[in-house]
């Protein structure tokens, strides 16, 4: 039976995969990679786990040369964008790249299609501009129509207003360049960008690392925009002026938590997990040494496991509330 169709298939109807031991039917994995291809999903993960499908058996799945076209073509976007001395050339309907490492200083870089010959900046990514500096990135494309300027001030005012919401909704990537639809609800700001796979945040547009978001930065994790300046200035003094009594108020805490709760908890793991036919083969006194044995060795090791925690917790709160948050208010 398929996984996918639920449906009973003979056994050569389930190809085999390099990438994974996972199975589906042929039918079923066509339709999926033509759907990841046309969405540019590229390279194709495999439908039951994150490892991604080696080109041969793409290319053995897909059955319309176009497609295969379009998934060699993304496959190569994705690996050119991710070069940070690649440019792309910013004439319409011209998809060529350019290798331009070691450029910044000579900036004028030349298309070399047959029939383009654009010449554009290296920094800005324009038209060449010999005459004056680099222009400003273009602004998101407004989906206000042109006929908004004949309406009334107020229908243009609300004409203004959902054109700048919307326009909150569509952000460029940092990395490539290529624009990014959110919907606007509050929702994860972690975003990663399908095209080269950049990882950066909603909020600031800057690649993130797995702790941006802890940092005194003023995004969160949720929310439709940064902290204010005031805000992230107040919490940041109340995280260096707390932060004493919350460590030590946490400390407190968990050291008599750590120490008594995982004593306890095996002693009631070891006497309610034993299984059934072994609990009738031992006797009382039997039980009541494995259960007394567990807690004794759990009494030797919570108290290391309580310094462990401690001990490394406690230096690396503080270095971080004295560290990255001091320097991040000065």
């Amino acid at each position: 039976e398929c996984p996918l169709c639920l449906l009973p298939q003979p056994p050569e109807a389930f190809p085999t995969l390099a990438s994974c031991t996972h199975r589906s039917c042929w039918a079923c994995l066509e339709q999926y990679l033509r759907l990841a291809v046309s969405e540019s999903r590229v390279p194709v993960s495999c439908p039951h786990c994150p490892a991604a499908l080696h080109p041969t058996d793409v290319h053995r799945l897909l059955p319309e040369p176009a497609l295969r076209d379009k998934y060699e073509e993304f496959l190569l976007r994705r690996l050119l964008v991710a070069d940070p001395g690649t440019r792309w050339c910013p004439a319409p309907d011209c998809s060529y790249a350019v290798f331009a490492h070691g450029c910044a200083e000579c900036p004028r870089l030349t298309c070399e299609r047959e029939g383009c010959g654009t010449e554009f900046c290296y920094h800005c990514r324009q038209p060449w501009h010999p005459d004056g500096p680099c222009a400003p990135m273009p602004p998101v494309p407004s989906l206000a129509t042109p006929t908004a300027q004949l309406t009334q001030p107020e229908e243009l005012a609300h004409g203004e207003a959902l054109a700048q919401t919307e326009a909150e909704d569509i952000k460029v990537c940092p990395r490539c360049s290529a624009f990014i639809m959110k919907i606007n609800d509050g929702s994860c700001n972690r975003m990663n960008c399908t095209v080269c796979g950049c990882l950066f945040c909603w909020l600031c547009l800057r690649e993130i690392s797995d702790v941006h978001f802890l940092s005194p930065s003023g995004c969160t994790f949720w929310g439709k925009r940064p902290w204010s300046r005031t805000r992230r200035m107040l919490w940041q003094l109340g995280m260096v002026l707390g932060a004493p009594m919350v460590i030590s108020l946490a400390a407190g805490v968990a050291v008599p938590v750590i120490t008594i709760g995982i004593p306890i908890y095996m002693g009631r793991k070891v006497l309610a997990g034993s299984p059934g036919s072994r609990r009738s083969s031992l006797s009382g006194c039997q039980q009541c040494l494995s259960v007394t044995s567990s807690v004794l060795l759990s009494l030797f090791v919570s108290p290391i496991i309580t310094a462990l925690t401690v001990g490394v917790g406690v230096p690396l709160i503080l270095t971080y509330v004295y560290g990255t948050v001091v320097l991040s208010l000065c």
